[in-house]
């Protein structure tokens, strides 16, 4: 079977995030899989020679184009808009991970046009708005697409109903699909000073001044304590590194920018434990690595994994907020409650979020399809 999945961006900051990491865990287990899976993306802050591949799955990635001031909505390429067409009759999938922009819009429209099985996957970008531009693109292609997907995957009851709301319908062809995490080398036993990372886009969404917030509290109880910020700027990093300055605790807090998947691991295998203080946050890629190697996570409890995580003793759900961010770090550094938290972390990756069911899930989504074509 031939899919194509379609993405925003790619880029070696992994400025887009937990879609692409989707997209390529997916990728990655179709091929293992026998199927000829590849990623159609923009692709930006590469040098020469472009890259024909992402970490081993063939890639079509064009030059991204910055057409207006709209953060990645306001992205495209002449290029890839030229050739979707034949791109996706060359697939006998198109699974699109789909976003309010100029990139997953017209290769899903062009999947519709060319009569290819389109799956659908939003990851929560596509929720109701009272935005301008949202209206108009829900009206000229978003609820056109729901309506003609063969499949529309959604994360959590949540998001079926967000995307319903902007269809004003009910979706009979939603399928829910949780994200899922390849299995990772246990992090070894935590030693040296206790370390806490945040490893997420820098957007007011994920909160991560509330992170910084909490820092003192902590180096009360541990004055030796480092914390890492890391991610890609999305408007946060200016309020981050001031108020890092204003809290005086510049020599705890590093705020390094983007990681790379591979060096997001790294740093997880030496992290004692993990934090996201976003709220809303539908499925976060992030905290599902970090369960993978064995860190104990702090989340909110609007995470769409905060009940697991705390049902399973992997961590902690705390009310948003540096209070409650604090108190639970602050006891998942008793290497005793740690040490529990970490097993129990990797119990809950292996059997609940593992890529093995949801690739067997995807794939009886794909198989309805060659059934029954666009519904």
């Amino acid at each position: 079977m031939r899919v194509l999945h379609a993405v925003t961006l790619h880029s070696p900051q992994n400025a887009f995030g937990g879609p692409v990491r989707v997209a390529l865990n997916l990728s990655k287990g179709l091929r293992e899989r026998g199927h000829e899976a590849r990623l159609l993306a923009l692709g930006e802050g590469f040098g020469d020679p472009w890259p024909t591949d992402v970490e081993g799955v063939p890639a079509t990635l064009f030059p991204a184009r910055r057409l207006l001031p709209l953060g990645f909505s306001g992205m495209t390429s002449p290029a890839l808009l030229a050739r979707a067409g034949r791109l996706v009759r060359d697939a006998d999938v198109v699974h699109v991970h789909l976003a309010r922009d100029l990139v997953t819009l017209p290769v899903a429209l062009a999947a519709l046009r060319a009569g290819r099985p389109l799956v659908l996957q939003t990851h929560g970008m596509v929720d109701p708005s009272g935005k301008a531009l949202a209206k108009v693109l829900d009206a000229l292609a978003v609820r056109r697409l729901l309506r003609g997907a063969g499949a529309v995957l959604y994360l959590t009851g949540h998001e079926k109903q967000g995307l319903e709301a902007v269809v004003g319908g009910a979706l009979p062809q939603a399928v829910r699909l949780v994200n899922g995490t390849p299995a990772q080398e246990e992090r070894p036993p935590p030693a040296g000073p206790p370390r806490i990372l945040y490893a997420a886009r820098l957007q007011a969404r994920k909160r991560p001044v509330d992170f910084v917030d909490a820092v003192p509290e902590i180096l009360r109880a541990h004055p030796d304590a480092e914390f890492t910020v890391a991610g890609p700027d999305e408007g946060e990093q200016a309020a981050v590194l001031r108020r890092i300055a204003e809290l005086g605790v510049a020599d705890r807090v590093s705020v390094p920018g983007p990681l790379s998947g591979r060096n997001v691991l790294r740093e997880l295998r030496r992290a004692h434990v993990y934090v996201l203080p976003s709220v809303d946050e539908p499925f976060p890629m992030s905290v599902l690595e970090a369960l993978s190697v064995g860190v104990p996570a702090v989340v909110t409890h609007s995470n769409g994994l905060a009940r697991d995580i705390a049902e399973a003793g992997a961590g902690h759900a705390v009310t948003p907020g540096p209070e409650g961010v604090a108190g639970a770090v602050l006891d998942l550094l008793d290497p005793e409650a740690n040490r529990a938290a970490s097993l129990a972390a990797r119990k809950l990756a292996a059997e609940s979020f593992s890529m093995d069911a949801v690739l067997d899930t995807l794939l009886s989504v794909y198989g309805g399809l060659g059934r029954g074509g666009n519904a």
